[in-house]
């Protein structure tokens, strides 16, 4: 999927792909504003959050270095049969954003289909899952105190100014569940300074870093932190348990009570299994399994009972695997392994390019019958039908597929 966020963000960190992921600092400049007000701007934050139920830990207001109680700013709204729904007091919400304080939206994917698109474009691109949290911070609100994340992530300023400072690492690759705790700032400052509009800045996990806009007076910012998990040794290891599931050796009881060698003879075994399970199921193995057995992603059911649709776009989190055969094609996504007649290929590589796709025009160009392929990927949910709201998230952001 060419996604132009993808393209400016390596662009502007100076990547070649996602090898540089999670390896250093780095930072850069977006010089396109319109496409990042394309993803996300205040009023179009604001709009999200009036919309829609929102209540804690997605939706959050912090004031003075400390998080509110919701019930500052999320109130039900009473139906006339008395059901309570939670949503945001905009009138509470404007009072404290005046004052000068800070909002959280985390998984804005979830509410805004740009963002939506635009995470799986870094996910096709990362191969790891990824969400974006928005921060809008007004006046001289302080931000967050000095704090690492568990994870990787790529900040990017859309408005505003924001002062930040950057810390290296104490703890080398701190994990959220970890044998150990990380709570001692590291004393190393990489970088010190503001973030402008456009700015975009990657923050390595473990690396200690705080926001604030005390010093900038009058104001706000908005800033979108796309945040990037990428699996490690203890995923694999996890995965490998799942695996041993299906080995009769592994389901049966630890017998502590038994003979010394009928228990060392045991232990020897389950040693030799653990061993060559490690050697056969690679992390490797790991890794592709897991991007093609992630289930389907969130989707408007395909139905047939509004007419047939005029366009499809792939909506798996990872890329499908389109694997050609002598005569057949064979596609490996969301948990599932279709297989088509080889001629099927130009448009199914159309189809799943992760771009929209005019079904007439995709049939026109390939001399195929691509009504009917659509037909099958979105009965198997690989992908959606392109709605006005989906369409608009593609607008600006990526092209149509090309034959």
């Amino acid at each position: 999927m060419d996604h132009h966020f993808v393209s400016a963000m390596e662009k502007a960190l100076g990547w070649d792909g996602p090898g540089a992921l999670g390896v250093a600092f780095a930072r850069g400049t977006i010089e396109d504003l319109i496409l990042l007000d394309r993803l996300l701007n205040p009023r179009k934050l604001l709009d999200l959050v009036m919309r829609r139920s929102v209540t804690t830990p997605q939706f959050r207001i912090f004031q003075d270095g400390a998080e509110l109680h919701p019930g500052r700013y999320i109130q039900p709204s009473v139906t006339r049969r008395g059901q309570a729904i939670p949503m945001a007091d905009m009138r509470r919400v404007g009072g404290l954003m005046r004052e000068g304080c800070t909002m959280v939206l985390d998984e804005v994917d979830f509410f805004d289909p740009a963002m939506e698109a635009t995470c799986r474009a870094l996910q096709w691109w990362a191969r790891e899952l990824v969400q974006v949290n928005a921060y809008l911070t007004t006046q001289d609100a302080s931000g967050f105190k000095l704090h690492w994340d568990d994870h990787d992530t790529v900040i990017v300023q859309l408005a505003g100014r924001k002062s930040w400072e950057v810390r290296g690492a104490s703890r080398k690759a701190p994990m959220y569940r970890d044998s150990a705790p990380n709570a001692e700032p590291s004393e190393e400052i990489v970088w010190q300074g503001v973030m402008e509009p456009g700015d975009v800045m990657h923050i390595p996990r473990g690396f200690w870093h705080q926001a604030t806009r005390d010093d900038q007076g009058d104001g706000y910012s908005l800033h979108a932190t796309f945040g990037i998990v990428k699996r490690v040794g203890v995923n694999w290891l996890a995965w490998l348990a799942d695996q041993a599931r299906t080995m009769d050796l592994f389901r049966y009881d630890l017998d502590r009570w038994n003979s010394p060698g009928h228990w060392e003879g045991q232990q020897q075994l389950l040693a030799e299994a653990v061993a060559e399970m490690a050697t056969r199921l690679t992390p490797q193995t790991f890794l592709h399994a897991r991007e093609r057995e992630r289930l389907a992603a969130r989707n408007v059911p395909a139905t047939s009972l509004f007419g047939r649709p005029e366009a499809v776009v792939c909506v798996t989190d990872f890329e499908p695997v389109i694997d050609q055969h002598h005569d057949t094609v064979e596609v490996l996504a969301a948990g599932k392994k279709l297989t088509f007649a080889g001629k099927a290929y130009p448009a199914l590589a159309l189809l799943l390019s992760g771009h929209p796709v005019n079904i007439a025009d995709a049939a026109e160009k390939t001399r195929l019958d691509v009504e009917q392929l659509a037909e099958i990927l979105l009965k198997e949910e690989l992908c959606t039908e392109l709605t006005p709201a989906l369409s608009s998230a593609f607008t600006g952001l990526v092209t149509t597929a090309a034959c």
